[in-house]
């Protein structure tokens, strides 16, 4: 998804001075880095870093098209999984990131992506990453013992990969109609025998007076984040965060030396639905506040999305995918964080025994009583 290699060149920001190999990024650093002579290269910026700013939403996507760029790469969708993504293109051959698949690698040359806005800079490195992996897994106590060799074995596959993620910021104008409850209390005599004896008592009892009600709300939402990819499930990419947006940076294709990215697969008016269902529950919240009383029903609410505007990103991520009795298991570590997510095969043994442990204990509880 970069021009930093053309087919035969290096982009000349890239090459190393000392050896003429080309640079990588070093994470946790704001260096690039040559594997083969140790030469370490500043990136610099002729241009001073801005506070991060969302962009209109409605102008973006008007002309998104407009923003796209020609490039000479090679986009690769896995025949398995259907993730893209995007190979230097001196690559010849790999695997996929997400399931382990064999790519098919097809250059399509002069084909148009669009530039993120900004990027998140992997802080986390390769090493660091698999200790984050072997920490997280020494807590799956109900994981088959030898987990953590197989993925100890695996380990040389880790892969570093950009993930692509809208954040949407909007304001909100809501008209409503409702029913709003509020408690009053009654005095209410009764009967009952006490010793033998008939007694008159009184209680309090509650009741709800209900009037209809109508009214306007406002909320403001920014950074609502929005995954832009669906080669992770989705509740993996949502436990990925938070993230470290305060390293956050303008977007520079040399942070990407040495990683993969992959393209948007949410595009930007679909994303902003998935950013609208977000906003539903404090709305809901706010509308309820604003009726006040002790109950509140909303019978109806119109939402107008006003001011909205969105944030192209790319975010870092360690990724591996290894084959335990036939079945993939993905995991994933956010290269800002080094919070590790995944999923892992339970061992049969341990649930067994821990069952038997169980009943154990409720025969032996059993027979005490």
């Amino acid at each position: 998804m970069n021009d930093l290699t053309r087919p035969g060149t290096i982009n000349p920001s890239l090459q190393c001075q000392g050896c003429g190999a080309l640079l990588h990024f070093a994470p946790g650093t704001r260096n690039l880095k040559c594997d083969h002579c140790g030469e370490s290269n500043a990136i610099e910026s002729s241009k001073v870093q801005k506070p991060i700013q969302s962009v209109d939403y409605d102008r973006f996507v008007a002309s998104i098209d407009q923003h796209k760029q020609a490039d000479h790469m090679k986009v690769v969708r896995c025949s398995n999984c259907g993730s893209e993504t995007v190979l230097s293109a001196f690559t010849t051959s790999d695997k996929c990131s997400f399931c382990t698949a064999p790519l098919v690698l097809s250059p399509q040359d002069g084909q148009q992506y669009l530039p993120p806005h900004y990027i998140l800079p992997f802080e986390v490195n390769r090493q660091q990453g698999l200790d984050c992996f072997q920490k997280w897994l020494k807590g799956l106590w109900w994981a088959p013992n030898d987990l953590a060799k197989k993925v100890s074995s695996s380990s040389s596959s880790l892969q570093g990969i950009y993930l692509p993620h809208w954040t949407y910021d909007t304001n909100t104008v809501t008209d409503y109609t409702g029913q709003r409850g509020d408690y009053y209390y009654t005095t209410e005599s009764y009967s009952e025998t006490v010793n033998g004896k008939t007694e008159t008592r009184t209680r309090q009892v509650r009741h709800t007076r209900w009037s209809s009600v109508s009214g306007r709300v406002n909320c403001s939402f920014y950074d609502l984040l929005v995954p832009a990819s669906k080669s992770l499930p989705q509740q993996s990419l949502d436990k990925l965060a938070p993230w470290k947006f305060e390293l956050m940076v303008d977007f520079d294709e040399r942070y990407m030396s040495g990683f993969r990215s992959e393209t948007y697969q949410i595009d930007p008016k679909e994303g902003l639905l998935l950013a609208i269902e977000q906003t539903e529950a404090e709305i809901r919240s706010e509308v309820s506040r604003d009726i006040g009383g002790d109950e509140q029903v909303i019978d109806d609410a119109d939402t107008e999305y006003l001011d909205k505007a969105l944030k192209y990103l790319m975010l870092p991520v360690w990724t591996s995918a290894y084959n335990y009795n036939n079945k993939i298991y993905q995991f994933t570590v956010n290269a800002s964080t080094g919070e590790v997510i995944g999923q892992r095969p339970l061992s049969a043994v341990k649930i067994v025994l821990c069952v038997l442990l169980v009943l154990a204990l409720l025969a032996a509880a059993f027979f005490l009583v």
